[in-house]
């Protein structure tokens, strides 16, 4: 298709040098910093995500304007607007750490906010990144102190705005029915979910090797990008997968063992938020290629072809790299 086969990999290794250089130097700063421009970058988030609306800005892939594109690269804000929400969420249960058992105060402040980040989002359109938004947003809340009910309460209040935004939707409602019974209509509606299927078949326990895999030549979609995974198990089968998961278990356990022996509170909230960000990413990219969830374009994280997730996660890892760091200084004192 474009005449070259390291197409892919020539810009994503761009995205990789360009990534591990701001991971360095995110990694080297004090990580309290990030609660001085966090409205800074609030307030940059929701101009970019409203920016990427307007057609002559926004660039349209398959229906959905989501990118901004220079030079042969593109940028999804999404991306960004994860981690700002992390950085808001982080900020605010150290600001209203009294207040956090409170509903008005401690619930609905922060979901107007992240709330708008996910509407600007929805209109993208782009379901998934919502969802991740508002999955870190009850996580965060949920570490931060409040209660049970009100979490309960909010989840609540959004399945009926869950449910129209699926069923008035041709396309998601079409995804989810495929998500039900993939096999009804494999060569339309579910034909990516049983593709991603028969690759995971193929692979078995030790899969057909490196490259060799055959589903990424005109039968899965998105194959490197959001179903990834599905190579993965093809390519390197069962013990491939899971060694990939078991990698990535440690880095979230590790992520949260920063978060509870951070310096102080903001450190603990953000590195927890960031341990939620990369988790909830990969937990819900693995049920979408093995079929356990309804089908969304999330990539994997550092393993997916995509600049914008990658240069996020690696931002991502060298915040907590950072909290780390400072744990460590205030232990030799």
């Amino acid at each position: 298709r474009y005449g070259d086969s390291m197409f892919f990999l020539k810009r994503q290794a761009v995205w990789i040098v360009l990534g591990l250089l701001v991971l360095h130097w995110v990694s080297r700063q004090d990580y309290g910093i990030w609660k001085t421009v966090m409205p800074l970058m609030l307030g940059l988030t929701v101009v970019i995500l409203a920016l990427v609306l307007i057609p002559i800005v926004g660039s349209e892939v398959n229906g959905a304007r989501r990118w901004f594109r220079f030079g042969g690269f593109s940028f999804q804000p999404g991306e960004l607007a994860k981690l700002t929400a992390v950085l808001y969420l982080s900020s605010f249960l150290v600001r209203r750490e009294k207040d956090i058992t409170n509903f008005t105060k401690g619930v609905l402040a922060p979901v107007t906010v992240v709330g708008t980040l996910a509407l600007l989002a929805l209109l993208e359109p782009d379901m998934g990144t919502a969802v991740v938004m508002f999955s870190i947003l009850l996580g965060l809340l949920f570490l931060g102190g409040a209660r049970i009910s009100h979490l309960s309460s909010l989840v609540l209040s959004l399945l009926p705005l869950a449910y129209l935004l699926i069923m008035k939707s041709d396309y998601r409602r079409r995804r989810l029915m495929s998500f039900l019974d993939p096999w009804e209509d494999p060569n339309n509606t579910g034909f990516q979910l049983s593709q991603s299927f028969v690759a995971l078949g193929n692979g078995g326990l030790a899969g057909v090797g490196l490259g060799e895999g055959r589903q990424k030549l005109f039968f899965l979609p998105e194959a490197h990008a959001d179903f990834v995974l599905a190579l993965v198990g093809e390519e390197l089968g069962f013990l491939g997968t899971g060694l990939l998961m078991v990698l990535f278990a440690i880095l979230l356990v590790k992520g949260f063992r920063i978060a509870g022996r951070a310096p102080d509170a903001f450190g603990r909230h953000l590195a927890s938020g960031v341990t939620l960000l990369i988790g909830i990413q990969v937990l819900i990219n693995a049920g979408v290629v093995s079929g356990l969830l309804p089908t969304k374009g999330l990539t994997l994280p550092l393993v997916s072809y995509g600049g914008s997730s990658l240069l996020v996660s690696l931002i991502a890892i060298g915040i907590l790299l950072s909290i780390s760091r400072e744990d460590s200084a205030s232990r030799v004192v």
